[in-house]
């Protein structure tokens, strides 16, 4: 059984690597995204979920406070009593940012001193913390100078002590560079799978294939790996650009990224070759594995935040893998988390992977009969 798998297996890789275009499909599109998306990608901000912790109760605090809940770019979610309560909160990304207000704001402000507001904000989103800090510091600069009116005073009346974690330089390659590593994982292992069986109906070759010792069951293996192997190929080629061409920092384990990327390619794999098995020409296949790729990563929050979609629509995530797979990337890279922090986002893409190699199976035998 090893050796038929391992002549069908190689007739694979000699298929796809003898074809022209096959070549060019495997190394220049994903090359051309990443640079493309590694320069010219762009995101706007929306909404502003923040935290307030705020030490002082003078009027000159709840004034500044009050502008924050008039402003229809932020929404306030928290109030922290506590220090410790800040890092669960951007960690867990319930708030893009904390405003901080110390014990002596007021009474600096009263003594005509400058007083420091603090701003903690989530980095790992760059842009995002980048807008956020904008609109902060314009709603700042607007209580300067009105409190210089009624008050008096030269010096600035306050200023902004801005803390990033995460990205503390805020480089916008930081946060979507990750997220490219699964959208061009996905595009060519889509495309490798999608095209297989579809390949072999179309060439007329799928018939020779039924003819042969190999069993269903190592015919789907023999497809299987192939997509596999070079998955794990392109998404080592994109990681080793992000992280010694342009420079961001993997602060996590290889372990936990490859254990990420394995769940995810599997997942990916088993989807593509359902949609191969349905396909009678590579026309077919082509077609269906777009119509895949695009909601899913519209829908994994790659480019709009998941909890600024409709419910039903954040409900239709839960069967999206790459909704699991870019937390994994990004907290491998960006913050480090270790393996046992990520196994909410694990056995989500395992148990999808899983259902499709069963649905893929079923669609194999019934499609052969």
């Amino acid at each position: 059984m090893p050796g038929r798998i391992l002549a069908l297996m190689l007739k694979e890789f000699l298929t796809l690597l003898k074809d022209k275009r096959s070549r060019l499909v495997l190394i220049v599109p994903p090359l051309i995204q990443l640079v493309v998306f590694g320069y010219a990608a762009t995101f706007d901000l929306k909404n502003v979920p923040f935290a307030v912790y705020n030490e002082d109760r003078g009027a000159a605090a709840r004034e500044l406070l009050a502008s924050f809940d008039g402003s229809p770019s932020f929404t306030q979610v928290a109030q922290v009593d506590h220090e410790q309560q800040i890092a669960p909160l951007i960690d867990g990304k319930q708030v893009l940012m904390v405003v901080h207000v110390g014990p002596h704001f007021s009474a600096d402000l009263q003594a005509g001193r400058t007083a420091a507001l603090q701003i903690i904000v989530d980095g790992r989103n760059s842009n995002t913390a980048m807008l956020a800090i904008n609109d902060v510091s314009v709603m700042v600069d607007r209580f300067n100078r009105e409190w210089a009116a009624s008050h008096g005073g030269s010096l600035p009346p306050s200023h902004i002590e801005t803390r990033a974690w995460f990205n503390p330089n805020l480089e916008s390659r930081w946060f979507f560079l990750p997220g490219i590593v699964g959208i061009l994982t996905l595009l060519v292992t889509m495309l490798v799978t999608a095209l297989s069986v579809a390949r072999e109906r179309e060439q007329g070759t799928f018939d020779q294939l039924l003819v042969t010792p190999l069993r269903p069951v190592e015919i789907l293996i023999g497809k299987t790996l192939p997509g596999f192997i070079i998955g794990m190929a392109e998404s080592s080629l994109i990681v080793l650009a992000a992280v010694f061409w342009f420079k961001v920092p993997l602060l996590g384990s290889l372990l936990t990224l490859y254990a990420g990327i394995a769940l995810f390619l599997l997942s990916g794999v088993g989807v593509g070759l359902m949609i191969s098995s349905l396909a009678l020409t590579q026309q077919q296949g082509l077609l269906g594995a777009f119509i895949f790729m695009v909601p899913a990563i519209i829908l994994s929050g790659f480019a709009t935040p998941i909890r600024n979609m409709p419910a039903l629509v954040q409900a239709i995530t839960l069967i999206d893998p790459m909704r699991y797979f870019l937390v994994v990337l990004r907290g491998v890279f960006l913050e480090g988390l270790p393996f046992h922090l990520l196994l909410s986002q694990f056995w989500p893409m395992a148990l999808i992977g899983l259902a499709s190699f069963i649905i893929a199976g079923w669609l194999f035998r019934h499609r052969m009969y």
